[in-house]
């Protein structure tokens, strides 16, 4: 059974529903380009509307962050990934939650209760010591670090929000050591957000009629503990990108694991009926190919997004569930880097003037991106 599955079944055993939404494209009128995380769809329904569905909620959520974008590269962090989701509106409090998250990791998907570290919110002047939920990991035993702005959920500057604990998972060699906060081989898997407050303006917190819970378990980080594999991207979930683009382009580490990253989140954006632009989510879309060409073209120009083989479209677009045709999607790509070659070819032209003969400041580089279009770093490759 596969590990969504075997996540939904078990909620669905504690009387949950599941919800239908998964697109990256928010509802109408949400200020935000893309869905960022499990609950956003459920916005409404957090702040006191009832929700069609009842009262107890389970899904599965694709989601796209740029704020990790520089961290993306690494292990753990991806553009677009999925979310495992559980919530409550209105129901059960954090001792239910907690104690199901530590159940369904350790006696469903087999994971070492000693190999595992959790977080709570250790207070501040405003909200207490997350009393119910550290009394609930000592009751099961668990390693526990009182935080508190790792331990504080909000989706923006004002909105819902609350105390968090988080389930790390220890991915080191030997025996686990340190804390969540002082060494990064802790990994964390899922996150049980209390959301008890709206945030204000002025900064100020009221209380919500409705109390709730909001989980979020990344799904390419838990294959990868599952698996036990060293990243996301050696997981099942990304053949076949680990085997064909390593053959394609000879990169190094991190720059492969970008380009598969980038070219993975495009062709799920364009599938869910986005496209390139200078605005909007279209422009997220460009900033993304663009990033990974100029990666492509730093050692071999000759590359192109037409040598990508038809499987990776048709992998991507089966997993997501997507209904776009693999030839549009591809088109879409290769016009765009069409469109980007032109743009560098007129960019030499312009560094060829002597104004650019000289080292580059913060203000010419400036310059050449918001006039040119030309990233920082490409125009360092291009010098």
């Amino acid at each position: 059974m596969s590990i969504s599955r075997t996540f939904i079944d078990f909620f669905l055993d504690r009387e949950h529903v599941p919800t239908t939404g998964s697109t990256l494209i928010p509802r109408l009128g949400d200020p935000v380009l893309f869905t960022t995380s499990g609950m956003h769809p459920l916005t409404p329904y957090l702040e006191g509307e009832p929700h069609p569905l009842g009262r107890r909620l389970v899904g599965i959520q694709r989601c796209l962050r740029t704020t990790d974008l520089d961290e993306v590269g690494d292990p753990t962090h991806l553009t677009v990934f999925e979310m495992l989701g559980s919530w409550s509106l209105g129901d059960y409090g954090s001792n239910e939650t907690l104690r199901w998250g530590y159940e369904l990791l350790t006696t469903r998907f087999g994971l070492d209760p000693r190999r595992m570290y959790v977080t709570v919110f250790g207070g501040d002047e405003q909200v207490p010591l997350d009393q119910e939920s550290l009394r609930t990991w000592q009751e099961l035993g668990l390693p526990i670090e009182l935080t508190t702005d790792d331990n504080w959920w909000s989706n923006g500057p004002t909105g819902p929000c609350g105390p968090d604990s988080e389930i790390f998972v220890w991915t080191g060699e030997g025996e686990p050591e340190g804390t969540p906060t002082t060494d990064d081989r802790w990994v964390e898997v899922w996150n049980h957000v209390m959301m008890r407050y709206r945030r204000h303006d002025d900064g100020s917190l009221e209380e919500l009629k409705q109390q709730n819970i909001d989980t979020g378990l990344g799904l390419e980080r838990l294959t990868m503990l599952l698996e036990g594999r060293p990243s996301v991207y050696e997981t099942s979930l990304f053949e076949p990108w680990m085997r064909i683009v390593p053959k394609l382009w000879s990169l190094d580490e991190r720059s492969q694991r970008i380009v598969i990253d980038h070219l993975r989140s495009s062709i799920v954006i364009v599938g869910d009926g986005v496209h390139p632009s200078n605005t909007g989510r279209g422009y997220v879309l460009r900033r993304l190919i663009r990033r990974l060409l100029t990666i492509l073209w730093q050692n071999d120009e000759s590359r192109s997004l037409s040598d990508l083989p038809i499987e990776l479209f048709e992998h991507t677009l089966h997993h997501f569930h997507q209904g776009e045709t693999v030839t549009l999607i591809r088109r879409i790509l290769i016009d765009e880097e069409i469109r980007f070659s032109n743009l560098l070819d007129r960019g030499r032209k312009v560094l060829s003037h002597e104004r650019f003969h000289k080292s580059l400041d913060d203000t010419d580089y400036e310059y050449l991106h918001e006039t040119h279009g030309l990233p920082r770093e490409l125009v360092d490759s291009l010098r």
